[in-house]
């Protein structure tokens, strides 16, 4: 299974909508406007695809110069363990270079997960949370 990976080639909210749904992220999907205006506004989008399949996809805001929110890392079900997931963020870490760091707010079920791509958990963040979407 080839798997090919794209900063270039941006997927529709359809796409992202079912992606982030079959990986179990918990995301707007019931709003496609929301997530068209999430894509819009991201800096980086780095995408997974299995011919035309969407299988994962890491959307990042960033300065590029000090800090890179991931925002989002979403991988298809059945892509999972695969490394997919790690490709995405190597090439996120990649494309905003040695200056800057990456961070993310984890889904609690992917707590474990982090640590074993090289992301260190820090005890020092704060949140504000938003209005839950209907």
């Amino acid at each position: 299974m080839e798997i090919k990976y794209s900063t270039d080639k941006i997927p529709t909210a359809d796409q992202v909508i079912e992606l982030y749904d079959n990986a179990g992220l918990p995301r707007p999907t019931n709003d496609k406007e929301r997530i068209q205006k999430m894509l819009n506004n991201s800096d980086l989008i780095v995408t997974a695809w299995h011919n035309d399949l969407l299988v994962g996809v890491s959307r990042s805001i960033t300065d590029w110069v000090w800090c890179c929110y991931l925002s989002d890392l979403a991988i298809r079900g059945e892509y999972q363990k695969e490394g997919v997931g790690r490709k995405l963020i190597n090439l996120t870490k990649e494309k905003v270079g040695e200056q800057s760091m990456v961070l993310l707010l984890s889904v609690p079920t992917a707590m474990e997960y982090y640590p074993k791509v090289g992301f260190v958990k820090q005890e020092s963040s704060f949140i504000m949370h938003r209005a839950e979407w209907k």
